[in-house]
C-alpha cells in the first residue's frame, strides 16, 4: 500500500502524512509541483527526522505518475469528497495507491477519470472536508485494518 499526494500546498500536511507513512511502514508518492519545496533537505530543515524511515518517490509530474502506475499494475483508489462509496465500506488491496488532494483544490477531472475508485469519508452536511492529513489517517487505518497489514508491523 501506498500514499499518493496529488501536487500538495501545505508543507506541514505533507510532513504529518510522511511522519504517519514512516511509523506504518508505507512508501509516499508526490505527484510535484507541490506549494513548496519537497527535496529531502527541505523538509530535513523542517525537522522530519522520520525522513529516512519513509519511501518517497518523486513524480515529475502527472503523465510521470500515469506512467509508473500503468507500468506497475497498481489500483488507483482516490479519497475525494465527490466519491461514491464510503471509506469503511470500500473493498482495500494491499498494493493499492491511496491518492490524496491538493489542500486547495483537490485534483483535477482526468485523475477523477484515471481512478479506478473515487472513496469518500462521510461527515455531516454543509461542511466541505476535512484536513488532508486527518483524511490520509482515517483512511489509511481504515485499509491497513482490512488489509490485515497493521498485523504485520507489529514489532
Amino acid at each position: 500500500m501506498r500514499i499518493v499526494l496529488f501536487q500538495p500546498d501545505i508543507p506541514q500536511n505533507t510532513g504529518t502524512i510522511l511522519r504517519m507513512a514512516a511509523c506504518f511502514g508505507l512508501a509516499v508518492d508526490i505527484i510535484e509541483p507541490a506549494g513548496f519545496n519537497t527535496s529531502d533537505r527541505a523538509f530535513r530543515r523542517a525537522g522530519l527526522d522520520y525522513l529516512d524511515h519513509v519511501d518517497i518517490h518523486r513524480h515529475e509530474s502527472t503523465s510521470a505518475f500515469e506512467d509508473w502506475r500503468r507500468k506497475s499494475g497498481h489500483r488507483l483508489v482516490l479519497m475525494t469528497t465527490r466519491g461514491d462509496i464510503p471509506h469503511h465500506a470500500f473493498d482495500y488491496r494491499a498494493d493499492d495507491l491511496l491518492m490524496f488532494g491538493r489542500e486547495s483544490a483537490g485534483v483535477p477531472e482526468r485523475m477523477h477519470e484515471a481512478a479506478d475508485a473515487r472513496v469518500v469519508i462521510p461527515m455531516r452536511a454543509g461542511l466541505r472536508s476535512l484536513n488532508v492529513a486527518v483524511s490520509a489517517a482515517i483512511v489509511t487505518a481504515e485499509a491497513m485494518r482490512q488489509t490485515g497489514l497493521f498485523d504485520k508491523e507489529k514489532s
